[in-house]
């Protein structure tokens, strides 16, 4: 018998996406539902104008605000280096070269296609955002792939075509708007969005109503 699903509409440049995930994997393991990982690119790409004098305040605040979410949440955090968008973090001007987030969201796209993708954003955002640096060298993407029941080397090739997988992404994006947000982190549930990882209880609440516990 198939689960009720919850889509967890996600960026891996977000900090708040990456303070949601052991709320995500708990909900996965309490509670009779499927979590389906839906990666979407981050909204200063998929709105390059996104960055206004009075958005720029917001971010200014975000990157104040996300470390003591973490440190509050036990979570280990540093701003990642390098960042997964190349972007002059004074300035905020966003570069016209993104080396990182197109690999990492069709990534993200395959994981799920897998059936692990909450488990791997789990383990490659905790590597982004967990301090770890130049995250995107050496053994460390492979090691978190396989810490989340995966194989990097297998992933890479089926995303070497990614045709399908940013068509996914685009799909995503429709999805998200049209369950009534644009943010991320976004849990949509019967068509009901819960959005941030300070909404994660509210949806705990939600399932607890429905009787979902395992």
């Amino acid at each position: 018998m198939s689960h009720p699903t919850i889509d967890l509409f996600w960026s891996f440049r977000s900090p708040y996406s990456y303070l949601a995930t052991p709320g995500a994997l708990a909900i996965a393991k309490d509670y009779q539902v499927e979590v389906r990982l839906r990666p979407v690119l981050p909204l200063a790409i998929r709105q390059p104008d996104f960055f206004s004098e009075e958005n720029v305040k917001r971010a200014k605040y975000i990157l104040v605000d996300w470390e003591r979410e973490a440190e509050m949440l036990g979570m280990p955090h540093a701003w990642p280096s390098p960042d997964p968008i190349v972007q002059d973090i004074q300035t905020f001007t966003i570069a016209d070269e993104q080396p990182y987030i197109f690999r990492l969201t069709c990534l993200g796209v395959e994981a799920q296609r897998r059936g692990r993708g909450i488990e791997f954003a789990a383990e490659v955002s905790r590597l982004i955002f967990g301090g770890t640096k130049d995250w995107h060298q050496g053994s460390h993407m492979a090691n978190a792939a396989e810490r989340a029941g995966l194989d990097l080397g297998e992933m890479e090739g089926a995303i070497r075509e990614p045709t399908s997988h940013r068509d996914e992404i685009d799909a995503n994006q429709v999805a998200l708007e049209k369950a009534g947000h644009w943010g991320v982190p976004t849990f949509v549930f019967d068509n009901e969005p819960f959005f941030g990882q300070d909404r994660i209880a509210t949806l705990r609440w939600r399932l607890d109503k429905l009787n979902a516990r395992r």
